[in-house]
């Protein structure tokens, strides 16, 4: 019956003026007006099948984040980065790959829906490959257990259900999409010193590459979040001794190892923004829990990608200098 009222109540909407980036046109939007538009999307398709904006928020950003990672995937060209290959949209034994009725694609028991009402379940259409997930939920159903197990029966993976999930507090918590926000991971009063060190040899513990940047400065000195995340890690490593491990909502994950210590009251699943403290610099590591001091205190700073197979590490300098680039412009104005 609810699938019944959504398909329904999609139909009566679909003359709501809904606004959409139109191909070939998206990079004359700025980011904030590409969030308006996809939030207009994520509250209407709310409004519809009672599952929570920020779910289909986080779903529709993890799947953003993988086209700009992954060489197999188009680059968003619209509001919505929900992917569908074709057969899966129309059904693999669907005659017709390209199909567009909504009634046969039932048959062949393909994911394409007609969400705006126009008559066709386009694969191109934002609104409808959002309606066609949304559908997809409603099988499951919409409070938190249930997508999660939407979730899983979807991607096969739990680790993309742990990122979405991360994702979805997020927004949650901030009401918006605008969270790109960044800060550089020291205060920029203390004395500091970098250089670029990623891909460096690495002998403790067998031949490796660094797989980040050295930050040093004095032992205690603040070690802030650089971006708006949720902590996925926090504890003692042998190779990075006490640690923090945050994602954000780009799908990137950030490494602070070395650390003297947690911030207070820091926990697995927190919320955090740029600039907030996490911790102190330190000499943490090489060892058992505890271990200290064999070499000059620093934060190691890593970024790590996640592209929904794997993840692997890349080079955090640029991203540095561009963040204490920023710090320093946000200080003299402030002044």
């Amino acid at each position: 019956m609810l699938k019944k009222h959504f398909v329904l109540f999609l139909v009566i909407t679909s003359f709501l003026f809904i606004p959409t980036i139109v191909k070939g046109e998206s990079k004359t939007l700025s980011d904030e007006e590409v969030n308006e538009q996809r939030m207009a999307l994520f509250k209407k398709t709310e409004a519809v099948t009672n599952i929570p904006w920020y779910y289909l928020a986080a779903v529709d950003q993890y799947e953003r984040s993988l086209r700009f990672a992954r060489k197999d995937r188009e680059k968003p060209t619209s509001a919505i980065s929900l992917y569908f290959e074709q057969d899966q949209w129309a059904g693999k034994l669907n005659p017709n790959p390209e199909d567009t009725n909504a009634k046969t694609i039932a048959l062949y028991d393909g994911f394409g829906k007609d969400g705006n009402g126009d008559g066709k379940a386009d694969l191109t259409d934002d609104e409808d490959r959002l309606a066609a997930f949304a559908d997809f939920v409603l099988g499951f159903g919409v409070d938190k257990d249930h997508f999660k197990l939407a979730l899983w029966d979807y991607y096969k993976r739990d680790k993309t259900v742990g990122i979405i999930m991360g994702k979805a507090n997020i927004y949650k918590k901030y009401g918006t999409l605008q969270l790109n926000d960044k800060s550089f991971p020291l205060p920029l009063g203390y004395n500091y010193s970098y250089k670029n060190t990623w891909g460096d040899a690495r002998g403790w513990g067998g031949r490796r590459i660094h797989e980040g940047t050295d930050i040093f400065a004095n032992y205690g000195v603040p070690v802030r979040a650089t971006s708006y995340g949720i902590v996925e890690m926090k504890g003692w490593n042998r190779f990075g001794g006490w640690r923090v491990g945050i994602r954000d909502i780009n799908n990137t994950y950030h490494y602070f190892a070395h650390l003297s210590g947690f911030a207070k009251g820091l926990e697995i699943g927190q919320v955090v923004e740029p600039g907030m403290m996490i911790g102190g610099v330190g000499s943490t590591g090489y060892g058992p829990p505890g271990t200290s001091g064999k070499f000059p205190p620093h934060l190691h700073y890593g970024m790590y990608k996640d592209n929904g197979i794997t993840e692997w590490s890349f080079d955090p300098f640029p991203h540095l200098k561009s963040w204490e680039r920023s710090d320093r412009v946000k200080r003299k104005k402030n002044r």
